[in-house]
């Protein structure tokens, strides 16, 4: 969440944050309603002013409950016969400011709760740079990397991913969906052996540049889901929650690195700290339909290695620290030679918690965004996002700061966290077959990942 200094201080970036990011706080106060987003931060500063006018009658009260307890010692001083008289009105007196004090901080107890759950849905702030809008147009293209095959020189029309599956033996859709449901799969034979060989090879990658691996757990807490920003409740919710418990099965190790360190406080020198994280990953991807949803590319359940950061609370560092996580995504793609473009992503589709997030897009030769339109679109592949302390303030992750002397400071500051997808592996998968797929209906294996697959081409059996 954001400091509340800002509710005081610059309510206006406040209400400009909430339209370039169509953030509804107020069920009442939406896009059709004139001024929706300043008069949302009214609101927000009237419940603050609730609050704050409440917490000053507790302060006069304890002030006064002080001077009544001053002024009760004096009474003692005075001669016996005169302690009675003086003593009852200060006794009466001190009953009254007692129930007052009892009544004004329940109050003020209500007006803050009210005001932090209407603060927490307020998105984090938004870099200068992101492009303004909402829709997937308004993303802005960074950069366009590799070459995509022309398919039409070679003399063969590409299949998408899930006619290469059939032919070759590489999943079972069918079963999965008796088994578990719609969106549930096998992988069979070479597609298991290159679902780890990708694990290894971003694993490897992640280590290379520092990062300490991890396995971690698949379930986790609600508290600590939403303090990652995650709505672990709802209708509109894409967790699977487990019932009759708190917990929640985790739809990224976003959420599992990041909560490691929820409640502690950190030394500086202690960062930045880069780890790694291999997790099975469960969204409920509700909605989600249609041919660019087939097979492999919108599951319910997939396995993913997440890098994630937590640095010292400056943006210079947070930001340089988000180029390093892009360019080993970058690294990791164009490792496997798998066209792709970068995308500045735009306000409107950031996500709460992210401050500035890039995605990269795999050129994915079988797949149709749009019917009919021809073959061959971009997909998503991998996301990074600078939160800065917006999830650190949620979860309380400080650390101590140092002078230029080396001395730590007074004040204890919150943590930048960032994070970053190394791999996917179903949509890995996906932009793999169909980019190396050959007119004999062979697949090739990325030479990066020939070692852990232990061939260099998939082929139907027999």
């Amino acid at each position: 969440m954001l400091d509340i200094k800002l509710l005081r201080d610059d309510p206006q970036s406040l209400a400009l944050n909430l339209a370039c990011r169509n953030v509804v706080v107020f069920d009442d106060l939406t896009a059709d309603v004139p001024d929706w987003a300043a008069r949302t931060v009214a609101r927000l500063v009237e419940l603050d002013t609730t609050w704050r006018t409440f917490i000053s009658a507790v302060e006069d009260i304890r002030r006064r409950q002080n001077a009544n307890s001053e002024a009760s010692k004096a009474v003692g001083k005075l001669p016996k016969e005169q302690q009675a008289e003086a003593r009852a009105p200060l006794l009466d007196e001190g009953r009254v400011l007692r129930d007052a004090e009892r009544e004004q901080t329940a109050a003020a107890m209500l007006a803050e709760a009210a005001r932090d759950e209407a603060w927490v849905r307020l998105p984090n702030l938004t870099h200068v740079e992101t492009p303004r809008g909402n829709t997937d147009e308004e993303h802005r293209v960074v950069r366009e990397v590799g070459v995509r095959r022309d398919f039409a020189a070679e003399g063969f029309a590409p299949l998408d991913h899930v006619e290469l599956c059939e032919r070759l033996g590489l999943a079972d859709f069918s079963a999965g969906a008796k088994v578990a449901g719609p969106k549930f799969y096998y992988l069979k034979n070479d597609a298991v052996r290159l679902d780890l060989a990708l694990q290894q090879y971003a694993l490897t990658v992640a280590s290379r540049h520092g990062f300490v691996l991890h396995t971690t757990p698949d379930l986790a807490k609600v508290e600590i889901l939403a303090g990652l920003g995650f709505n672990p409740r709802g209708a509109s919710t894409q967790v699977y929650s487990v019932a009759d418990t708190d917990l929640c099965l985790v739809g990224t190790a976003e959420i599992t690195l990041g909560g490691m360190l929820a409640d502690e406080i950190l030394e500086e020198e202690q960062l930045p700290l880069l780890i790694a994280g291999l997790s099975h990953c469960f969204r409920t991807e509700a909605g989600a339909a249609g041919r660019d949803a087939r097979g492999l590319y919108r599951v319910h359940q997939f396995t993913k290695v997440e890098l994630f950061a937590f640095t010292v609370g400056d943006l210079a560092v947070s930001e340089a620290m988000h180029s390093r996580f892009l360019a080993i995504e970058e690294e990791i793609f164009s490792g496997l030679g798998i066209p792709y473009r970068v995308l500045d992503i735009a306000s409107g589709d950031l996500g709460g918690p992210a401050f500035r997030k890039f995605d990269l897009e795999a050129w994915m030769p079988g797949r149709s965004a749009t019917p009919g339109a021809g073959a061959g679109a971009w997909g998503e592949v991998t996301s990074t996002s600078n939160c800065t302390d917006y999830q650190a303030r949620r979860l309380r992750i400080r650390y101590r700061p140092r002078d230029a002397d080396g001395n730590k400071g007074k004040k204890n500051r919150f943590v930048h966290m960032l994070n970053g997808t190394a791999i996917a592996n179903t949509r890995a998968i996906v932009a793999i077959l169909e980019n190396y797929q050959q007119a004999d209906g062979s697949v090739l294996v990325p030479e990066a990942l020939r070692a852990w697959v232990g061939k260099d081409r998939i082929q139907a059996a027999g």
